[in-house]
């Protein structure tokens, strides 16, 4: 497909200022849960949102190593806005790389994020199935109608669903030889209803509500990709390896935000016994100095990986992006739980944002592929170059 259209280009020069306008409304959206439109804007007015898109569609077309320093500073800010923005620009970027959408309908999505944010993201997993990384086909039908496919079934963390313009819905058709597909369906089609509120530890303003799809119809344009049913119709764990990287990056973001305030604190802190800052004595410096650790080796691991991805390093294998991401949500997760220990009570505190960099950082490690599934993938592999 070729265009005419031309998407802003985004400036990554200006990736600190999107930061601190995230940060700001971060805490409130924390504790409301309420979508975060404002930063969702704030993406787009920065030209992130399209960052992934293929030059022959008219976008930017930045590649991994980019896009994992986009979501990094994203993550900085404020996370939920950064999840969300990551699943569009996961769409994208699997365009970008692999054509499979209806060109009218790419097209359409397109021309409307020139003008707005225009948010999508794939709905996959389900309450009986749970996520699809783990093998097995989806419950959700799509159903034969007249004109089109009509969708019926229930989804479960469905990402920014209040906000989003498309669904990706992964589902089983009703055929005498049943295939699964992703349809597109537009968020403000009737029979789509939001069945459970996010109510979650961290990333409470992504608005990762259940949803259910009764009767939901689109038109036939609406099919982006259909396959035969069969073990070929699941998720490929290492197809889609690459684009971890950059959920890694967010996540290190994150960390990145605790270990600022870590510091601070520890600048700051001056108790009447000591009559000096905490920073001066050898227990915190010891753990500014393992955070260090931990954060920077795992951005050598994210950021190196992403720039071999992006350089078509064949040597670099999709089990070497998963591994890179095992290890960064490892030493993301401790790093910030490290931070906590040492302060102590007021880390815990709710009027204390390392609280709640502590909160959002646990989602890490809960993205699919989840550890023991890319541990298996990894170590299949190893025992494949083994032998």
């Amino acid at each position: 497909m070729t265009t005419a259209l031309r998407l802003p280009a985004p400036d990554l020069t200006g990736l600190a200022r999107v930061t601190e306008r995230l940060a700001a409304t971060a805490t409130a959206h924390d504790r409301t849960g309420a979508f975060p439109a404002d930063g969702i804007r704030a993406t787009h007015e920065a030209g992130l949102l399209t960052a992934t898109v293929a030059g022959r569609h008219g976008g930017p077309g930045l590649g991994v190593a980019a896009t994992a320093r986009i979501l990094h500073a994203l993550g900085e800010g404020d996370p939920s806005v950064a999840l969300i923005a990551a699943m569009s620009l996961g769409v994208h970027h699997r365009q970008a790389v692999r054509p499979h959408w209806p060109e009218e309908l790419y097209e359409q999505v397109l021309a409307d994020s020139a003008q707005r944010p225009v948010l999508l993201n794939h709905v996959r997993v389900e309450p009986d199935l749970g996520s699809p990384a783990r093998g097995g086909l989806p419950a959700t039908v799509a159903r034969r109608t007249a004109g089109g496919w009509s969708l019926t079934g229930r989804k479960r963390f469905a990402t920014g669903v209040e906000g989003l313009d498309w669904l990706l819905v992964w589902a089983t058709t009703d055929e005498l030889a049943p295939r699964v597909g992703t349809f597109a369906v537009p968020a403000a089609a009737p029979g789509i209803e939001i069945t459970h509120r996010w109510d979650h530890l961290g990333l409470r303003a992504s608005g990762s509500h259940d949803i259910a799809l009764h009767d939901v119809e689109i038109p036939d344009g609406n099919v982006v990709d259909i396959a035969a049913h069969g073990p070929g119709a699941e998720q490929d764990n290492r197809a889609g390896a690459a684009f971890h990287l950059p959920l890694a990056a967010l996540y290190l973001g994150v960390a990145r935000a605790a270990q600022r305030y870590f510091h601070r604190f520890a600048h700051d802190r001056i108790p009447a016994n000591l009559g000096h800052p905490v920073a001066r004595t050898d227990r915190f410096r010891r753990a500014a100095g393992e955070i260090a650790l931990r954060l920077d080796s795992a951005e050598q691991l994210v950021f190196g990986g992403a720039e071999r991805v992006d350089a078509a390093d064949d040597t670099y294998t999709p089990e070497r992006a998963l591994g890179a991401r095992v290890l960064a949500d490892r030493h993301s997760v401790e790093a910030v739980g490290l931070a906590v220990r040492l302060l102590g009570n007021p880390g815990l505190s709710r009027d204390n944002p390392l609280e709640r960099h502590f909160r959002d950082v646990q989602c890490a490690p809960v993205h699919a592929p989840q550890e023991d599934t890319a541990l298996l993938t990894i170590g299949g592999r190893a025992l494949e170059d083994i032998g």
